[in-house]
């Protein structure tokens, strides 16, 4: 028994040894701005006065949270968040389905669909923005020569968010039909073929086995994407600047704005640890729920 109690302490501080240089890594790399922005955030400290002292405590957070704009940048994100993950989800699956059927062609159907997931976000928002521009982009020109009128896709207040959430969607969609797609190759043959045999339609097969078996793998990639979509600022920086107006400023926007065209960088650090807040909740209670489903 000694003997044993040894040998594990041994493969113990052998796993520590070989695992410690990572985790050092992650303590400074993750651990320090962390908490510099947490000390930030309960602190002074602005562009025109740059010093922490005197600590102010949550005074940051209440005079942001007494903001208009700040519930105003909330709720886009929040709406935002739905938009963009369910149209992910739905049209994703909807392609996964049809690839999980095709045979010979489906390696080049996958290089296409890694093009857009391949672009940086800049990227896109950039070449989007070209293709949307009022008078000279070539989709208002399309819809013009069809007889459709030209749209503000950025510029117009009920727009310019569904505008950006298309945008998205169109880039995000292909990392959700890779998931999914694998998903639905590692499912098992024998209940579809039992379901055929009873005389089960397609859609019975897929609303009774397809997804009640993708579910582990659904949530995941939706959790996933949930987070990335809560802590988008890419497309709204390069797109509209979070206009026209307040119509597009997402929480992550408006941390960015707080910081450095408000000058407070306090107040920034403050949004931005409630956007970290509400990412990990979030993720907590996603993971607690599935969990206890598949318990059940």
């Amino acid at each position: 028994m000694t003997g044993w109690m040894n040998w594990a302490h041994r493969e113990a501080r052998t796993g520590w040894a070989f695992a410690s240089p990572g985790l050092i890594l992650l303590a400074v790399v993750m651990g320090f701005p962390l908490v510099y922005a947490c000390i930030l955030s309960v602190s002074s400290y602005t562009l025109l006065k740059p010093a922490i002292l005197p600590i102010v405590g949550v005074d940051n957070f209440a005079k942001m949270m007494a903001s208009e704009r700040f519930w105003n940048a909330t709720w886009l994100t929040v709406k935002y968040s739905v938009i963009t993950v369910t149209g992910e989800f739905v049209i994703g699956l909807g392609i996964a389905l049809m690839l999980n059927r095709v045979v010979r062609t489906k390696p080049i159907y996958f290089a296409i669909l890694t093009i857009p997931m391949a672009m940086s976000p800049v990227s896109v928002a950039l070449i989007w923005r070209m293709l949307l521009q009022p008078n000279l982009g070539i989709v208002n020109h399309v819809m013009e020569s069809i007889g459709l009128p030209r749209l503000d896709w950025l510029g117009s207040p009920d727009l310019a968010l569904w505008t950006m959430a298309g945008i998205d969607i169109w880039q995000q969609m292909s990392f959700v039909v890779l998931i999914l797609a694998a998903g639905l190759a590692s499912l098992p043959r024998e209940p579809y073929e039992a379901a055929e045999v009873d005389g089960a339609l397609g859609w019975q097969q897929f609303w009774f086995i397809t997804l009640p078996m993708l579910r582990p793998v659904a949530a995941i990639t939706v959790i996933i994407q949930l987070i990335n979509e809560f802590r988008t600022y890419d497309l709204p920086y390069v797109l509209t600047k979070g206009g026209p107006g307040t119509s597009t400023e997402v929480l992550s926007f408006f941390a960015y704005r707080q910081a450095f065209l408000g000058l407070s960088i306090n107040e920034g650090a403050a949004a931005a640890f409630v956007l970290l807040v509400i990412v990990l909740a979030m993720t907590v209670i996603f993971f607690a729920l599935l969990e206890r489903r598949a318990k059940a």
